[in-house]
């Protein structure tokens, strides 16, 4: 059975995301589920993988913070 270390939502416009890093004997994973008007789709990453992944997100956020806005004329 997993045992649940975090558990988050997180509401973006309509979506809202389920975040919950779980352990098991086999290892550590965070699971990031999206619920879009009831239709739910999971996305599983292990626990090796969360800097790789924090780095990419890191990378994103940056861009999109230095990037006008979506409909913005220069």
């Amino acid at each position: 059975m997993d045992k649940e270390l975090l558990n988050e939502k997180v509401q973006a416009e309509r979506k809202v995301f389920f975040i919950s890093l779980r352990e098991n004997p086999r290892g550590r994973v965070l699971r990031i589920t999206e619920d879009v008007g009831g239709r739910r789709d999971t996305v599983m990453i292990p626990a090796a993988g969360l800097t790789a992944i924090r780095d990419v997100l890191d990378q994103a956020i940056a861009l999109d913070q230095n990037a006008p806005a979506a409909g913005a004329t220069e």
